[in-house]
């Protein structure tokens, strides 16, 4: 270490050293916030909290003791992060960065005068940040989250009104029973369709015990191909009105290069013309209909 790094890491421990004296005049300086056990954290907490309403938003000492509540505090993330483990998606990691963003927006809402437990207040939005979380990411293909909420309350409806009625309800019953119309039942069932994707190696056929037959064939193996002469239909029908914009003497060469199938040089000998001539009038003619086919596109 040179002697100007050595002075420059000094001075930076003397700054850090003042700093840490300025905090601990109103609040007590912890180097490792996340260590601390969550029954001290409650405590410290109040503390932090009542000197941060009073603090000024952007000043170096609003940043230390906001980043130590949040750091005190991450072991409510965790815990209710826990009770998402087996949700079948999403990492764990990934579910308590999101669950951190509830806690962020609970230290920033918090007031003291409420006399209520931060606790009580923060899980709430941990939990309802990773609900949205699954909500928004769960889905095989994305929908509305009108219709997220709505398969919800369908399965729900469903599962009731089975047990009282000892059959699967219909789509009148269940619109009865949400109080909305019928067409927004079968709005949200369609929907439903969309939470989870099958595999297209999947079996199409299963055996009387409710097994798939090994070997038999997949859903891939009956799926359509596009047909290759439906592009030719449509290209046809596109370029029919095209050549009737044409003059006589320009349709009888595309019908002779194309319908008879003639080469330039038969073409140039029936018109009188040469076969450069043709060529030209070919590609000035096949330009004009591709360009018009590309406009209606």
């Amino acid at each position: 270490m040179t002697a100007h790094t050595a002075q420059t890491a000094t001075a930076a421990e003397r700054t850090g050293a003042v700093e840490r004296a300025d905090f601990a005049e109103q609040l007590p300086w912890i180097e490792d916030a996340g260590k601390i056990a969550p029954k001290d954290a409650r405590k410290l907490s109040k503390l932090f909290f009542d000197r941060l309403q009073d603090l000024e938003e952007g000043t170096q000492e609003y940043q230390y003791a906001r980043n130590t509540l949040i750091e005190m505090n991450l072991s409510l993330v965790r815990f209710a992060a826990g009770r998402f483990r087996n949700r079948g998606s999403g990492d764990m990691e990934d579910i308590v960065q999101v669950g951190t963003i509830g806690l962020i927006k609970a230290i920033d809402r918090f007031d003291l005068s409420r006399e209520v437990e931060f606790t009580s207040f923060a899980v709430p939005y941990i939990v309802g940040e990773i609900k949205r979380f699954f909500r928004d990411t769960s889905w095989a293909v994305h929908v509305p989250r009108r219709l997220q909420e709505l398969r919800v309350d369908l399965a729900k409806s469903k599962e009731s009104l089975a047990g009282d009625l000892d059959r699967d309800p219909t789509v009148h019953e269940l619109a009865e029973h949400l109080g909305i119309e019928e067409a927004e039942v079968t709005e949200g069932i369609v929907a439903s369709n969309g939470y989870t994707a099958g595999s297209l190696d999947m079996p199409t056929d299963t055996s009387q015990s409710g097994r798939h037959n090994a070997g038999g064939r997949t859903f891939a193996d009956i799926l359509g191909e596009p047909d290759p002469a439906m592009e030719s239909v449509e290209n046809l029908h596109a370029l029919a009105p095209l050549l009737g914009e044409l003059d006589a003497r320009e349709r009888r060469i595309i019908d002779m290069r194309f319908g008879q199938e003639l080469t330039q040089a038969q073409i140039g000998a029936e018109l009188g013309i040469s076969q450069m001539h043709v060529s030209r009038l070919l590609s000035r003619m096949l330009l004009r209909l591709r360009s018009a086919m590309l406009t209606q596109e």
